[in-house]
């Protein structure tokens, strides 16, 4: 058996697919850019997922490279609503009402949504529910925010208006660390940000933090890993740190990102914290996410993000047709991030949908496969052939006689009529979603120019 140790397991975060790096300017129609209308029509509606995007931060983080400005300038919050409700509107009337519109699940994320007032967050849910028709209180809404701006009248619009999940990016309990990762921030800070959301009564707390940050230790990991555990979150996230270009981090330097010592020490917390957890009554969910086991489930019983449509609005959200993916140009460079919130800002027709990315055939077997393998829980190979008409050992052979070899696949999952990662197989995760890249992808995503 090849040893998974052959393969470097920190290749690329794969949290949807195909990734905005592969999306190119939507040329091709007869008429330009295609129209939502067209795009809506004869798709399924009655369980969509709704995300707004709000692309500001009080700080940007050196591992960071979501789409986010610092700070919003000269009333910049404001003209950005303005135009999240322009294309709000533009959006629900391409939807149409030949068929039912619903939204199964909501969410606000960024950047940091709660970088809003308290005035603009009850305007953001206004765009959600009176332009879009979401039911804010009757589905899953998760909000992301920060130690700074979780602040109690922030979450106090939010938790009148239903917010079900609040999750917070802490990184590390260890100031020094928190340093390192260029995140400024203070313990004390944090812990008084966690006791406001806790006494904001919202349903599920997320926190997340961040493993193989310099000067970084098994027992300081330990010590974060505690830290949050002593607020009983519902659900913790555990990241890698990554080092990406155009980051804070990534401007010091890649030395780090091409040293095999340091996979090898996130490895080695990775594993540390997913026992450490798994030891506390936590489940774990993908390579990522552990549920503690008592947690009220939060996904939506009737939305599933392999088959069914997404609505995203703002100028970082991309948005899901059963073909075509789509969104607004993207870029992490803090020049370029500016001059795309501003046009967006700018735009009054918001009925075309501007880049984006065709997935069919091929690629929606891949899309499936890769975004149902990296779930602990596994692919239903009948759901799969139901879908297709194919079986995955048909589709992609040669990757999962791979995967197979590695040692990343659970054989016994087969007799349950599931596909499923092995521990082995979770903790490469980050290797495993590269290598079901089509080639197409993979030389889109080559000839990509950061910027």
């Amino acid at each position: 058996m090849t040893s998974p140790h052959t393969v470097r397991p920190y290749q690329s975060y794969v949290y949807a697919y195909p990734h905005k790096t592969a999306y190119r300017p939507l040329t091709g129609h007869p008429v330009g850019r295609p129209a939502l209308r067209e795009l809506w029509a004869g798709e399924r509606k009655d369980a969509l997922s709704l995300y707004l995007h709000i692309p500001f931060c009080e700080v940007r983080c050196g591992f960071c490279n979501l789409f986010t400005r610092i700070g919003a300038p000269d009333e910049l919050t404001t003209r950005y609503l303005d135009a999240l409700d322009r294309q709000a509107t533009a959006v629900r009337e391409a939807l149409g009402d030949d068929e039912p519109v619903r939204f199964a699940a909501t969410a606000f994320g960024g950047g940091t949504p709660t970088f809003l007032t308290a005035a603009e967050l009850e305007r953001l849910c206004d765009i959600a529910e009176k332009r879009m028709g979401a039911d804010l209180r009757s589905v899953p809404l998760s909000v992301e925010t920060s130690p700074s701006t979780a602040t109690t009248d922030r979450l106090a619009v939010l938790a009148d208006r239903g917010t079900t999940r609040i999750s917070i990016g802490v990184q590390s309990f260890v100031d020094a660390e928190a340093r390192a990762a260029v995140r400024p921030q203070r313990r004390a800070d944090v812990e008084a940000a966690l006791g406001r959301i806790r006494d904001a009564r919202i349903p599920v707390l997320n926190i997340d933090l961040i493993y193989g940050i310099d000067g970084q230790t098994e027992i300081s990991w330990r010590s974060s890993l505690d830290a949050a555990l002593a607020w009983l979150p519902e659900e913790l996230y555990l990241y890698p740190l990554y080092v990406r270009p155009l980051t804070g981090l990534g401007r010091l330097g890649d030395e780090a990102a091409a040293d095999e010592a340091w996979d090898n020490e996130r490895l080695r917390l990775y594993r540390a914290g997913r026992e450490h957890l798994l030891a506390h009554g936590y489940e774990q969910v993908s390579m990522r996410m552990f549920r503690r086991a008592d947690a009220p489930q939060q996904g939506p019983a009737d939305y599933a993000c392999q088959t069914d449509g997404m609505i995203g609005l703002g100028c970082g959200a991309r948005s899901y047709t059963s073909r075509l993916h789509y969104s607004f140009d993207y870029a992490v460079e803090m020049r370029e991030v500016r001059a795309i919130i501003d046009s967006y800002t700018a735009t009054e027709d918001f009925s075309r949908a501007e880049v984006g990315r065709y997935v069919d055939g091929d690629e929606a077997r891949r899309r499936h496969l890769l975004q149902s393998l990296l779930q602990a829980e596994g692919l239903q190979l009948a759901e799969y052939r139901e879908r297709f008409g194919t079986a995955p050992g048909d589709d992609f052979p040669g990757e999962l006689d791979r995967f197979e070899a590695r040692g990343w696949l659970d054989g016994s999952a087969v007799a349950s009529g599931l596909l499923r990662l092995s521990p082995e197989g979770l903790a490469h995760s980050d290797a495993l979603g590269p290598e079901l890249f089509s080639p197409a992808v993979r030389a889109a995503m080559a000839a990509y120019e950061p910027k």
